[in-house]
């Protein structure tokens, strides 16, 4: 079993900055891609970001481009989500997942490619 805890969500003013971090525990693998989705009220949950295992490839939402990057850290088993350039509509719970295969290389999109999911941090961003 894999356990996955994020934090760092929290309330921010429009244009700042939030690093979120998700920590792996348990039969964790450094070739599994790890991905960030966020779920705003009374919308479907989308993808943000990913990082492929090994970290050599990453992809980004649209939305996030040029603002949110994934670094991450194998001797930790922790990946992160630095947030910048906030804006209102980046509002949601930030949810971190791992992908269910285990192949270096690997950036899934959809949200079922996603084995392990952790319990979700909310980001609230004023205008």
């Amino acid at each position: 079993q894999v356990q996955l805890v994020e934090s760092g969500g929290g309330l921010v003013q429009a244009g700042g900055s939030l690093r979120l971090s998700c920590a792996a525990s348990g039969r964790t693998f450094s070739s599994n891609a790890m991905g960030w989705f966020r779920q705003a009220p009374g919308k479907d949950r989308e993808f943000v970001a990913v990082i492929s295992g090994g970290g050599g490839n990453t992809r980004y939402a649209d939305s996030v481009k040029g603002r949110f990057t994934i670094p991450g850290d194998n001797a930790k088993n922790t990946v992160y989500l630095q947030m910048n350039s906030l804006k209102p509509e980046d509002t949601a719970v930030y949810y971190c997942a791992r992908d269910k295969a285990s192949w270096s290389g690997r950036t899934p999109l959809q949200a079922t490619e996603y084995e392990y999911w952790g319990q979700g941090t909310q980001v609230t961003v004023s205008s």
